[in-house]
């Protein structure tokens, strides 16, 4: 029998907790540590029923309990020199995305990782959950060119607006939350990038002056298609503004319609940013009047996995990739790839130029 897989949780909050709820009932992690510079991690003891041991300092919480893993839920501004620590320390590394807050941050990661021969699993939440895999199966059905058309604007307020002032930081919402949806995108295409334009404004005094708050991009692919994204966060935002998630081609269109996670208050619930709940499938074939011949499919997800579970499988996604060997050499030059395509709309937002990539 296998030992466990010893973990060490940095970040309590959000995303932190949701992983460290899925490695606290998964009998082969073991949790060694919480590290958080603030009382989420006592707040996640307790929300656990553990008495895990708790460590303000990463570094000393890293020396002290030696962990064979290490989950990276913190701001982005930290992935970097924590992901390098944990590998030289001869980790496996479960991280939040993005990887890192620069290009060569991710670079860097990635090329540690290949050195060590450790894993570095990076959180793309969609990527495990079924109703966005078959949205995106659907999608490579309707030919060449694509229109892909989605945004996750977030009416944030309360604990939210703290965490997104945070994140601003060090980066943008169409660079934090874009590297997803430009994930979906690639997912989509399986076709190179050619160019970005972006618009960006800053709708609050409560953020830098030489960041915004809301951001919109378009991506252009050699096959023709192209894709365009939107994100916002702040109590500004309208509640009704954020659930776009539509693609259309030669041959009809695939919508995920989330009549309930879509509606008015649910901008700031994490569960309602994955929600599908339904996905209508449509048809472009007419007759010789012009009539569509075929109806409307729609697929029923009421049974999808909600926020939790998803983290439950990314987590045996990481366990199997520890375990079996995995080959991750896709999966992380996915993440530097959709990482660079954000990076480059953010210079176009700031520079009010195309950007080709």
């Amino acid at each position: 029998m296998r030992k466990p897989i010893r973990i060490l949780i940095v970040g309590c909050g959000n995303m932190g907790a949701s992983h460290a709820t899925a490695y606290h009932h998964m009998a082969e992690f073991e949790i060694c540590g919480l590290v958080a510079r603030g009382e989420s991690k006592v707040r996640l003891n307790k929300n656990l029923g553990a008495d895990y041991p708790l460590f303000d300092d990463y570094e000393n919480a890293l020396a002290e309990t030696k962990p064979d893993a290490v989950c990276i839920s913190t701001y982005p501004d930290t992935h970097e020199d924590f992901a390098l620590k944990a590998l030289d320390s001869g980790c496996h590394i479960f991280i939040e995305k993005p990887l890192a807050d620069t290009v060569i941050g991710c670079e860097k990661i990635i090329s540690k990782a290949k050195e060590t021969g450790k894993k570095v699993v990076v959180g793309y939440i969609l990527r495990h959950h079924p109703s966005w895999i078959r949205f995106i199966e659907e999608a490579q059905k309707l030919g060449k060119p694509l229109v892909m058309r989605m945004n996750l604007n977030q009416q944030s307020h309360g604990f939210m607006w703290d965490v997104h002032r945070n994140l601003m930081k060090s980066l943008s919402p169409i660079v934090d939350c874009g590297v997803h949806y430009i994930d979906v995108m690639c997912q989509m295409t399986r076709s190179k990038p050619l160019s970005v334009s972006a618009i960006g404004a800053r709708l609050t005094d409560d953020i830098a002056k030489d960041n915004y708050n809301y951001g919109q991009l378009q991506i252009r692919f050699d096959d023709g298609s192209v894709g365009w994204y939107e994100a916002g966060w702040g109590p500004m935002i309208s509640e009704t503004a954020f659930f776009v998630k539509d693609v259309f081609g030669p041959k009809g269109a695939v919508s995920i319609v989330a009549k309930d996670a879509g509606a008015a208050g649910k901008s700031d619930n994490v569960d309602s940013h994955t929600k599908t709940e339904s996905i209508r499938i449509h048809h472009a074939d007419i007759d010789d009047k012009n009539h569509f011949t075929k109806k409307d499919e729609w697929v029923n997800m009421k049974d999808e996995p909600g926020h939790q579970e998803l983290c439950d499988r990314e987590q045996a996604y990481f366990l199997k990739a520890i375990q079996e060997d995995l080959d991750l050499t896709d999966h992380l030059d996915d993440a530097l790839n959709s990482l660079k395509i954000a990076f480059a709309c953010d210079e176009s937002v700031r520079t009010g130029e195309i950007v080709r990539l």
